[in-house]
């Protein structure tokens, strides 16, 4: 038996995706999950482009896919049985774009029975960049002021509720069009980043959240506090920071972890989190969804149903 994978043969931009089947993934201690959604999120075609540091043209072939949904089909650890629902944030060394993946109990969490499988396979990595970049990273805590740029992305839009919930007063940038909805995941001033200059209406912040990096990130270190921190996905201006007297961290890469995914999932049952699902495409249908996440500025996650 095969399974079907969405495969990077060559490096290339536009990058160039094959929907080709493979061999199914060995269990290796692991659990089989049967995908039923996979995100699609930016490092999907920055690495099918060469431009994802950590996968080289020596990991090549590579599947595609960091985030997923499905049901356990075989397990080999105790308490993971067949049909258990289940989500996870994987490991690069496998691709979750695919018809099964094998998922390791360190990455994997149950699905609540109220939260979809569209919502759950959207989530992970999105989630993960957003509560590591903002808590284990940029150790924000309750009271303090917050900016989050990017605020309607896939990782923005879930970094604004965690803030939120979190009871940080918080600004957050996004384009006109958007801007009713970051308010709508309650973002106490919305900012437009076409017509405003944020730096005027942001200021004494305790914390940055950046995921734009270059002249966003350089005019975003005036907005801190003397101590405060830019918290960044891109490679920040150390150098700058240190001369304001201001904090940032060297650049990072969020990491699997079951204990917060799940912990997220909880908020999405308690109504403190919402997941915005942008658009769903089919598995076969994956160069046109990763077209539309980078090109259209999507709300939310885009997904593929497996």
């Amino acid at each position: 038996m095969t399974v079907q994978a969405v495969r990077v043969h060559r490096f290339t931009q536009p990058e160039t995706l094959v929907v080709e089947r493979v061999d199914p993934p060995a269990s290796a201690g692991g659990v089989i999950v049967a995908v039923e959604v996979a995100s699609v999120n930016p490092v999907d075609w920055k690495t099918a482009e060469g431009a994802y540091a950590p996968v080289g043209e020596a990991k090549l072939p590579i599947t595609l896919g960091r985030d997923l949904a499905g049901t356990i089909e075989t397990s080999e650890i105790e308490g993971w049985t067949p049909s258990d629902r289940v989500c996870a944030f994987i490991g690069q060394d496998r691709g979750a774009q695919a018809t099964r993946v094998r998922v390791t109990a360190e990455e994997m969490t149950r699905i609540p029975d109220p939260v979809s499988t569209d919502i759950a396979g959207a989530l992970p990595l999105a989630a993960m960049t957003a509560w590591q970049g903002l808590f284990d990273h940029g150790g924000l805590e309750t009271g303090q002021r917050v900016l989050i740029h990017g605020a309607a992305g896939g990782v923005g839009h879930l970094a604004v509720q965690f803030a939120r919930w979190k009871g940080c007063t918080v600004f957050a940038t996004a384009a006109a069009d958007d801007l009713d909805f970051v308010a709508s995941l309650g973002a106490d001033t919305v900012i437009d980043y076409r017509s405003q200059r944020f730096e005027d209406v942001a200021t004494g912040l305790d914390l940055v959240f950046d995921t734009q990096g270059g002249e966003t990130q350089a005019r975003s270190f005036a907005t801190l506090k003397p101590g405060g921190i830019l918290v960044s996905t891109l490679d920040p201006d150390e150098a700058r920071a240190a001369a304001l007297g201001v904090r940032t961290v060297p650049r990072w890469h969020a990491q699997p972890d079951a204990v917060a995914l799940g912990r997220v999932l909880d908020l999405v049952v308690e109504g403190a989190v919402r997941v915005e699902i942008s658009r769903r495409f089919k598995l076969d249908a994956v160069e046109d969804a990763h077209r539309f996440a980078r090109n259209d500025h999507p709300r939310g996650k885009v997904i593929l149903v497996v």
